[in-house]
């Protein structure tokens, strides 16, 4: 069976697809046809249902129809996510009437400001050009994820909010739920934990070489060092990868129960493998 798989252009996804499709890890039932995608763009695909498994990020999933959330390859911050940055100190106060930079309004990291802060102006561009808009002034403030909550203060910005230590605090210690992978309903529940195992054996795979598939993921590391690359895959790429488990999913239901709660989300009906 020949599906498509979509992925982002990160460090940490690229290692939990390492085995898969390198083809170090095999699956007697699965040809993966795989694309690579900013997350934005892989959960505006996923709106339309144009991939069979794709990355998309778990606020996107109250929009999303006829995908199930696998229970493998989640990004779950443990007491850290996105955080905010700028040029300059900003009270909470003048933040709230800042522009912000936000990799876009289907990105969890967006839900979690907008939680934690309530509703503030923003403007949506990439991901990666954010610390830049930043810097440059064009923005007041930037939301940044991926390999930017380390490197930050290569541009010299100083960090305001760490929404991940806001939800750690909020949740009494729950991981912080920022990317899921999802498949297709049109599989049925079967085929979907069948490849829910294929994926998972991928990402324990990886973990147990992990300088090779940190070598594999450097490809999509942006010119940053190996040394910060793995520092950056072991923060996303843990045990909750693996198998959410009671506390990943619950993690999962309380970010949208807080939306739902505060009216920044939909009523809507989430499927877990």
């Amino acid at each position: 069976m020949e599906i498509t798989v979509g992925h982002t252009p990160d460090a940490d996804d690229a290692f939990m697809f390492y085995g898969m499709l390198t083809g170090k890890v095999k699956s007697p039932h699965f040809t993966i046809n795989h694309v690579v995608e900013d997350i934005e763009a892989l959960n505006k695909r996923a709106l339309n249902h144009e991939l069979d498994v794709t990355a998309v990020s778990a606020h996107a999933c109250a929009y999303i129809k006829d995908y199930t959330i696998l229970r493998t390859g989640g990004s779950f911050g443990k007491g850290y996510g996105p955080i905010v940055v700028a040029k300059q100190n900003l009270s909470p106060e003048k933040l709230k009437h800042a522009k912000i930079a936000i990799p876009g309004k289907l990105t969890s990291a967006f839900l979690l400001l907008e939680l934690m802060i309530g509703k503030f102006e923003f403007v949506e561009m990439k991901f990666s050009d954010i610390p830049d808009a930043v810097a440059e002034g064009k923005v007041d403030a930037g939301l940044v994820i991926h390999e930017g909550q380390i490197t930050y203060v290569q541009k010299n910005l100083i960090k305001i909010l760490d929404v991940g230590t806001w939800w750690y605090g909020s949740t009494g210690g729950l991981p912080v739920p920022l990317g899921v992978n999802v498949m297709s309903n049109k599989f049925g529940i079967e085929t979907i934990k069948e490849f829910d195992n294929f994926f998972r054996e991928s990402v324990v795979y990886g973990m147990a070489r992990v300088s090779d598939a940190v070598d594999y993921a450097m490809q999509y590391g942006r010119g940053q060092s190996k040394e910060l690359i793995e520092k950056f895959v072991r923060m996303y790429v843990n045990d909750v990868t693996i198998e959410m488990g009671t506390l990943g999913e619950h993690a999962i239901r309380t970010l949208f129960q807080f939306g739902i709660e505060k009216g920044f989300v939909p009523e809507f009906d989430l499927r877990i493998a």
